[in-house]
């Protein structure tokens, strides 16, 4: 990053770069595609593509399966404006560059934000495969996108994580995946640095605390965009039961084959929660 410029600064450049390829589109709906998700791109019609290596001050991802673009169109008929991949703090990315293109979708005029991940279950009542609204979460990666000065000059950097995960949005998400005969279970979510998978030890710590699911992304952006005033939901794919339970050993190729097996499933969920949210919460 060019030194000298304040993050207010950086994403004003960012946002006019962005603004220029978007060619006039004002999507309203931002959708973070997580872990073998990124296929759920491929819906969006009429797509604009920016690369995040050509987003002035934007990080590149580098992780299995995550193109590292915005892909910008409609989507079941609704502007959305997507991120196919994510950038995560085990990539060597600070809190605040984790939280950057989030900020940037906010400055775009994206007012609700739907953040995708696979996940794995910590509720023994859970299912790989299964879909999981985020009710709240746990941020035990030991870091948070606000702290310094410059994202105060965003926004105010104290401010309530009541609600995060915007109930309204939870319940457009209830009726639409009952109208799909999809399974959706809601529970709370514990998000870690990674990029180890966690020990069974630490699992049975975490159910303790209440966490029904664990991964490695998620809480950084959230607390970003609530911080900006965003509406966020957030989804897991179960693609796996976390370590130690019922014997389970996680790793990256189950995470890709379940969602493989599941991205008909994930495009029609998705799909019908943004048709939701545009006709009733825009």
């Amino acid at each position: 990053m060019e030194s000298g410029l304040t993050l207010c600064e950086k994403l004003a450049r960012s946002t006019e770069v962005m603004k220029e390829a978007l060619q006039g589109c004002n999507p309203r709906i931002g959708v973070i595609l997580g872990s073998g998700l990124g296929p759920l791109a491929n819906e969006i019609l009429d797509p604009i593509r920016v690369p995040f290596k050509e987003v002035p001050f934007m990080k590149t991802s580098t992780a299995t399966g995550h193109v590292g673009q915005f892909v910008c169109g409609t989507l079941g008929g609704v502007e959305v404006l997507a991120m196919q991949g994510r950038l995560h703090g085990y990539e060597g990315n600070s809190a605040e560059e984790v939280a950057y293109p989030v900020w940037l979708m906010a400055s775009l005029g994206v007012e609700i934000l739907i953040t995708t991940n696979a996940a794995g279950a910590i509720n023994t009542s859970f299912n790989v495969g299964e879909f999981c609204l985020m009710a709240d979460h746990i941020n035990f990666t030991g870091r948070n996108p606000v702290v310094g000065t410059e994202p105060d000059e965003l926004a105010f950097r104290f401010f309530s994580m009541l609600d995060a995960y915007d109930p309204e949005l939870r319940a457009l998400a209830r009726g639409v995946a009952q109208d799909e005969h999809l399974t959706l279970r809601e529970g709370t979510y514990l998000g870690l640095l990674g990029p180890s998978f966690e020990t069974p030890a630490e699992i049975r710590a975490f159910r303790m605390w209440g966490a029904d699911t664990v991964a490695m992304s998620v809480v950084e952006e959230v607390i970003a965009a609530r911080h900006h005033g965003m509406r966020v939901m957030g989804i897991s794919l179960l693609s796996n039961m976390a370590c130690g339970v019922e014997g389970a050993s996680p790793s990256d190729k189950e995470v890709f084959e379940v969602a493989k097996e599941a991205e008909p499933k994930f495009c029609r969920l998705v799909t019908g929660i943004v048709r939701a949210i545009a006709a009733q919460c825009l």
